[in-house]
């Protein structure tokens, strides 16, 4: 008999990782069923960092109205467990997904889109009694810099005239002082920021360059939002010690940039998540983990879940399997590997019922498994 750990990422847009990890274990049991099983779903801070750490553990859903990422308003949920932490998601309230009926032309999302209802959900959060904050700041909409999020905690970004200026990364253009006496603090135990990546705020690696074009940039855009985000920057540093080239200073827009000012900690989003559901010591004495995403490519390796699993799956003498929706990187230092277009008839069906061929692509890594 063996011990199998299962510990997937969600396979972005498809499938989260406790349904992930789910399907895995029943495609394992039906070739090995006298195996022991133990289901660690995992996250990096982006898609399915909710459903991984609430699996871990009890936690009560709440919810609120905040602002939408581009006007409007919209729901915000949210987990606290019993000791009073706060799990949030940024997608869930700024997210880019949000984004996909909304009628304004992608520069202007790009440009005009802000952290305010994410600060809305997080200010409602402590108002509720949250004693401390896990912050996943994936899959944003936004390159403000943060500067909605601030705001919506109390921070006052005004122009020339004193007025409040317009949200989103356009607004920073117009900014003239920031004031934070009515900023409300961080919590008792702090608020912890989950992230998998570590670009600055500015320059070539920064928010505007790297992630802009992604939100709906055009090139021309760039330059006039790194512009406005070296604005916000020099404002900022005015009135509270902040470095823009801090790591993850530019992760979800910059938005990074304005936790670490407000006192969040930025860390290593799959680290801090293996940590808080155990992840090492599911692995104490298992032969093997299978962990996996949609797309195994170069990015990977640099902080996302499944490199997080086999480094701690290495330092324990766990043998690595992986699985992914598509393979498009080496696999060298994997035990194994399977990825699930060459399981379908076509790349269409497996994202159609990833449930399915995840079950099958367990089930192909368990029938080669050393007996």
């Amino acid at each position: 008999m063996a011990v199998v750990v299962l510990a997937p990422n969600a396979f972005k847009g498809t499938i989260g990782p406790l349904a992930a990890a789910e399907a895995l274990a029943a495609g394992w049991a039906r070739i090995r069923p006298a195996d022991a099983l133990r289901l660690v779903p995992m996250a990096d801070g982006g898609d399915g960092t909710l459903e991984a750490l609430g699996a871990a553990g009890p936690a009560a859903a709440e919810s609120a109205v905040v602002p939408g990422p581009v006007g409007g308003v919209g729901p915000a949920r949210w987990l606290r467990s019993a000791d009073g932490t706060a799990m949030l998601e940024l997608a869930a309230t700024g997210g880019l997904a949000l984004l996909a009926g909304s009628r304004l032309p992608s520069r202007r999302r790009a440009a005009e889109a802000t952290t305010a209802g994410f600060g809305t959900a997080v200010r409602i959060a402590l108002q509720r009694g949250a004693a401390e904050l896990v912050l996943a700041i994936g899959g944003s909409a936004s390159t403000d810099g943060g500067a909605g999020f601030l705001t919506a905690l109390g921070a006052r970004l005004t122009d020339r005239d004193g007025d409040p200026i317009p949200p989103g990364n356009t607004g920073l253009a117009a900014l003239h002082r920031i004031d934070l006496a009515g900023l409300v603090p961080p919590p008792a135990r702090g608020a912890v920021v989950l992230t998998d990546v570590t670009n600055p705020l500015l320059g070539t690696a920064g928010a505007a360059v790297v992630f802009g074009p992604q939100k709906g940039a055009a090139p021309e855009d760039v330059p006039v939002l790194e512009a406005n985000l070296a604005r916000f920057a020099a404002r900022l540093a005015e009135v509270v010690p902040v470095e823009p080239e801090r790591p993850g200073a530019g992760a979800a827009g910059g938005l990074g940039f304005g936790l670490a000012a407000w006192g969040a900690r930025i860390v290593d989003g799959a680290g801090e998540i293996a940590r808080r559901v155990g992840l090492g010591a599911a692995l104490a004495g298992a032969d093997a983990v299978i962990t996996g995403e949609g797309r195994f490519d170069d990015q990977t390796a640099g902080g996302k879940a499944p490199a997080r699993v086999h480094a701690l799956a290495a330092a324990a003498g766990v043998r690595p399997l992986l699985v992914a929706g598509r393979i498009d990187a080496a696999t060298s230092g994997w035990a194994d590997a399977v990825a699930l277009v060459d399981l379908a008839a076509d790349p269409a069906e497996a994202m159609r019922d990833p449930a399915r061929w995840l079950a099958e692509a367990a089930a192909t890594l368990a029938t080669r498994f050393p007996a």
